[in-house]
């Protein structure tokens, strides 16, 4: 099969295209033939050197696909061969097949292309387990998502806002900001020209957010305990701002705050199963009536991986990036 590899950590000039041997599923998993892989900053650490797959897993990069299973062991999943299907996997995405853990697949939800569908996993079951499981979105609280025009954003701004949250989101650009805007957030604050805490501050009346979702830490820690409300929570979901921080924990311990994070890919089969799970019962009913739908802001063929690589580094669209096969 043809696969993209990276042949050396470094830029998106790596990224080269190479004949690999087809994978082979193991217990458990299932054989896809793929249509379309969703790109996602892990991909671009991973290519940089920075982020190596967990132990057993592709080093080949891509953790999530859309395509028809061909084959494999389905188990009790209830899905089968011919089935159209998007997967988080921990690996091996930007090739024409791709082996992932059959309870870690999705029917595509009634309506999406596939290419679309490709755009679903890696961020849906980001979001859930991060925003819902362990920042415990829910009732009437509010929430704050940084960086929200990326994959992880548009999802989490959409998703919560459904759910009847009201929602703030930053952006790098008043074009992103208003983009943030249009899918359901109540105020976009341009991080550039703007000082978040002090946007957050005006349209709470001074009280705060009860979520952060955060992919930036670094001196965003502090100035995100600045915008909580009491009994807040805090959850990071990578480093991008610098992974060293100096908070004043007076505050977490007068105002009983939280601050947690996770990340997705090194986590047990089991755990990934029981979030699949819930995104059927709970988001896929959105997906297909309409309520929620992917961002695809640009599609690139498998071959030009480098190229939508250059567009991630860039940072300048809105929603996911996904290759073709």
């Amino acid at each position: 099969m043809k696969a993209v590899e990276i042949s050396t950590p470094g830029g998106p000039e790596v990224l080269v295209m190479v004949d690999r041997p087809m994978p082979e599923p193991r217990a458990g998993e299932v054989l896809i033939k793929v249509a379309a892989a969703g790109i996602n900053r892990p991909d671009v650490f991973q290519r940089k050197g920075s982020y190596p797959p967990p132990p057993g897993a592709s080093d080949l990069p891509g953790l999530e696909v859309a395509g028809e299973i061909v084959g494999g062991d389905v188990g009790d999943t209830g899905l089968k061969v011919g089935d159209k299907v998007c997967a988080l996997v921990a690996g091996g995405g930007y090739a024409e097949y791709c082996t992932a853990p059959a309870v870690q697949c999705l029917p595509i939800p009634k309506g999406l292309s596939e290419i679309e569908a490709a755009g679903l996993p890696e961020t849906y079951f980001t979001v859930w387990t991060n925003v819902f499981d362990r920042g415990r979105l829910s009732g009437n609280d509010t929430l704050l998502v940084h960086g929200g025009a990326s994959g992880i954003g548009t999802t989490a701004v959409q998703l919560a806002t459904a759910m009847g949250h009201k929602v703030f989101a930053t952006a790098g650009s008043d074009e992103r900001a208003r983009a943030v805007e249009e899918l359901g957030a109540v105020v976009g604050i341009n991080y550039r020209t703007q000082d978040y805490v002090e946007e957050v501050k005006k349209a709470t009346d001074g009280k705060g957010v009860d979520v952060v979702l955060d992919m930036v830490a670094g001196e965003y820690i502090n100035r995100n305990i600045s915008c909580l409300a009491d009994d807040g929570r805090i959850v990071l979901i990578a480093v991008l701002g610098g992974a060293k921080a100096t908070i004043d924990a007076s505050q977490i311990l007068r105002r009983r705050l939280v601050l947690t994070g996770s990340t997705l890919r090194p986590r047990p089969v089991e755990f990934k199963k029981d979030i699949a799970q819930s995104l059927q019962r709970h988001v896929w009913p959105l997906l297909e009536s309409g309520k929620i739908r992917p961002i695809v802001h640009a599609t690139f063929p498998l071959a030009r991986a480098c190229d939508a690589h250059a567009m991630m580094d860039a940072g300048e669209q809105i929603g996911k990036i996904v290759l073709t096969v």
